[in-house]
């Protein structure tokens, strides 16, 4: 700003061409009358720097920054509207990607093994001959039905097994199904428990229903105290 203060007999600034925050002078001294072209980027345009340029009478040619306001309306309504389109993407890929698991937050975690699957027998269980001779009639029931029903017979709504880990508990539950031929439902008492209300119960339910499509069937609930714990 000391050219445009500069008396008209020495190097001073003439006139300036400004856009947006780019300034062009034009410089003239007293042996060079046409003046030289100098440009340097400064702040934007404000009254104090347009008074102190007509106070010192700096021709000034101001163009201002051209704009379309037609594509500024579209981009300040499609923005956020892309914005939130990819991020909705990337939150389906996710769920994709875990499998669904957000959305099967009350379904039941049960793991299911088919008849073709499930290829254990008592013949892979041993030392339990006493538990495997009290099963042997629910095995029974659960191959042939309709001949207990006939003779008004009903099938026990559930069998407690007790001891500590490692006994075979697991492998027995699976040795009924395999014996009887049925499916055979697979899911920890844990998987009940829940911190938000209702969770538990909707997975019970599920898994129920899922038990009731593929009748008769084993749901085997392995550490089932943690559900009253």
């Amino acid at each position: 700003m000391a050219l445009v203060e500069a008396p008209p007999d020495k190097k001073h600034v003439e006139e300036v061409d400004i856009k947006d925050t780019r300034y062009r002078f034009t410089v003239v001294e007293p042996n060079n009358p046409k003046g030289e072209k100098k440009e340097t980027i400064g702040p934007a345009v404000s009254d104090a720097i347009m008074k102190r340029l007509l106070r010192n009478d700096v021709k000034v040619n101001y163009e201002q920054e051209e704009s379309n306001p037609i594509l500024t309306t579209m981009l300040t309504i499609l923005l956020p509207m892309v914005i939130l389109l990819v991020m909705f993407y990337l939150f389906m890929r996710q769920l994709q990607a875990g499998g669904g698991k957000a959305m099967s937050f009350g379904k039941s975690r049960a793991r299911l093994l088919n008849e073709a699957q499930n290829k254990v027998t008592f013949a892979d269980v041993a030392g339990v001959d006493e538990a495997k001779d009290e099963v042997e009639e629910l095995i029974a029931f659960l191959k042939d039905p309709k001949k207990f029903q006939k003779l008004g017979g009903r099938i026990p709504k559930g069998v407690l097994m007790m001891g500590p880990p490692g006994t075979g508990k697991t492998l027995l539950a699976r040795a009924i199904a395999g014996e009887a031929g049925v499916p055979f439902f697979s899911i920890s008492g844990s998987d009940f428990v829940e911190m938000f209300v209702g969770v538990g119960a909707s997975r019970v339910r599920d898994l129920f229903e899922q038990g009731k499509k593929h009748a008769p069937c084993i749901i085997f609930i392995d550490e089932i105290d943690a559900v009253g714990r």
